[in-house]
């Protein structure tokens, strides 16, 4: 059995239907992102995941254990970083750590222990003696994560880790997700930043509705919805119809007169050189050769711009 296991998971609140028969599969040492929009049902199936939350009917099982029958064996297994730090702001970063650690039964000296080794990791040894109240969005962010480590369990739920950060900080916290994956980590990522699950990804899950819009690597999704798109730009705008004419043959040609270029939706990756070579005389600002990105992919499948 794969570490996660989703089999027809539906749940109402009221006369809403959260999830829709959601099904999935996490491997060991898989990141599977959640996309969707707000209200899509990404949160909700962490949730039910994580025993927070019934199901109305479906089944689920995390590292093996049924999250209805065995919910006490899941929590053993699983840690959950939500989408708003669980810290005290009056303890120091040493001081939360090893408050958690005593909640999870580790003795004062393990305790101790792990919190310096988690601080070294995650980049904070030097703010170890600071209040986590005086720490940064991305520091915070990165105590938060360490704080849900503390006894190392193999499945992790990331909601929208990196939510309100700076672009330099949510880089320090791909690198610690990566590193985490890299050591076997089953992980499930929400997110709101499609870059985010291109990066790091293994595979992703599309939900819209309550339902499961589509699954597969991002460079599947993206295949998925479309072939290469051809770009061309010429020097001069006047001769955007020419252009338009010289690329008939590998497709149909999208004439843009405010972005002044020429699109060839789907295009052969190998046919660059040819469309190349039947612009001759034509003078190019740029041309490209690109997968559409998971931008795209997203607005197609839930007819929804990322929020």
């Amino acid at each position: 059995m794969p570490a996660i296991r989703i089999e027809g998971l539906t749940l109402r609140f009221g006369d809403a239907l959260a999830l829709d028969d959601v099904s999935f599969d996490v491997k060991t040492g898989e990141l599977v992102g959640l996309l969707g929009p707000n209200g899509a049902g990404k949160t909700t199936t962490i949730n039910v995941l994580s025993t927070l939350l019934i199901p109305d009917s479906g089944r689920a099982w995390v590292g093996g254990h049924d999250v209805l029958t065995a919910p006490r064996a899941v929590r053993e297994i699983i840690s959950l970083t939500g989408q708003f730090a669980a810290l005290d702001d009056m303890l120091t970063g040493r001081e939360n750590l090893v408050l958690f650690g005593r909640l999870r039964s580790l003795s004062k000296a393990a305790a101790a222990s792990r919190a310096d080794e988690l601080l070294a990791r995650f980049g904070l040894a030097d703010f170890a003696s600071k209040r986590a109240g005086t720490y940064s969005g991305g520091m915070r962010r990165r105590l938060d994560l360490a704080v849900s480590l503390v006894v190392p369990t193999p499945v992790l739920f990331l909601d929208e880790p990196t939510a309100g950060l700076d672009p330099r900080s949510r880089a320090e916290l791909w690198n610690v997700v990566r590193e985490l994956r890299a050591d076997g980590h089953a992980i499930v990522l929400t997110t709101q930043y499609l870059e985010e699950a291109d990066q790091l990804a293994d595979r992703i899950v599309v939900i819209d509705q309550g339902r499961v819009a589509a699954e597969g690597t991002p460079a599947e999704l993206k295949k998925r919805s479309g072939g290469y798109a051809c770009v061309v730009s010429p020097v001069e705008l006047s001769r955007l119809d020419e252009c338009a004419t010289a690329m008939k043959s590998f497709g149909a040609p999208a004439v843009d007169r405010e972005a002044g270029s020429v699109t060839i939706a789907d295009a052969e990756p190998d046919a660059l050189s040819q469309i190349i070579a039947s612009l001759h005389g034509i003078k190019l600002a740029d041309i490209s050769l690109r997968q559409p990105t998971l931008d795209e992919v997203f607005l197609q499948l839930t007819g929804n711009s990322p929020q």
